[in-house]
């Protein structure tokens, strides 16, 4: 089987379990990927202002992660998808792991079935 080339990016921190995941499926697949991450390359302004209109800011926040539990109250109100943009340009482990994105069209977390869908 050869490797397949889609233009595919995938967004997200190093280290997370998801990620990781994420990343084996792909590479298990021979599906190959651009990695963007958060840390050491930052938040992509551009992109993730296209995945909020696609998939609403909502879907881009973790609120289950520990990044969420240790903001204050008052970087947890969020009214709009300009407040959703600041809030992960200043801490981007509250995006939720991982974003894939193939042209303009973009998925996000980590579901193996979705995943073959989206990437071929």
């Amino acid at each position: 089987m050869s490797v397949v080339h889609h233009d595919i990016k995938i967004y997200g921190i190093k280290n997370c379990d998801t990620m990781k995941k994420a990343r084996s499926y792909l590479a298990e697949q021979q599906i190959a990927a651009h990695f963007h991450d958060y840390r050491t390359d930052g938040v992509p302004t551009t992109e993730l202002q296209q995945a909020i209109a696609l998939l609403g800011w909502e879907k881009l926040i973790n609120q289950r992660g520990t990044t969420w539990r240790g903001l204050t109250e008052a970087d947890k109100q969020i009214s709009d998808a300009a407040a959703a943009l600041a809030l992960m340009q200043r801490h981007p482990a509250v995006i939720k792991r991982p974003l894939l994105q193939r042209g303009d069209q973009f998925l996000v977390g980590f579901d193996a079935s979705q995943y073959q869908q989206f990437c071929l």
